[in-house]
């Protein structure tokens, strides 16, 4: 009879809600850590802090810049990849083509032959 006990394994939503959690806690530390630091050089602790939220909204401002010009160019992508699949599609019937007819052979666009054609060419 097997008595030890089956560990069940980790399902990755709760690995990754503990990486999540260790990366936010090491985030607040330096953040504690860089207060810390400002006021240690004379700077007023409110006023540091305040400091440290204008680095963290240039950071999120730079961020959606950089996301703005991401949609952007992937939207300019999608709209060219909508239009050059829309894109009337040449008929068979509007080329021209080579065949014999009235003129003789050449190239002819509907009834009118479009190519400059030679007085010997209908041997």
């Amino acid at each position: 009879m097997n008595t030890a006990k089956s560990i069940a394994p980790t399902p990755f939503s709760e690995r990754a809600g503990r990486a999540l959690g260790r990366t936010w806690r090491a985030s607040a530390r330096l953040e504690r850590k860089a207060s810390g630091w400002l006021v240690a050089r004379g700077m007023n602790a409110n006023l540091a802090d305040d400091m440290l939220w204008l680095v963290k909204l240039a950071a999120l401002g730079l961020m959606l810049y950089a996301a703005f010009w991401v949609a952007l160019l992937l939207g300019f992508a999608v709209l060219g990849a909508w239009a050059a699949g829309n894109a009337p599609v040449d008929d068979e019937e509007d080329k021209a083509e080579w065949r014999f007819s009235w003129s003789g052979y050449g190239l002819y666009h509907d009834e009118m032959r479009v190519d400059p054609g030679y007085l010997d060419d209908d041997d």
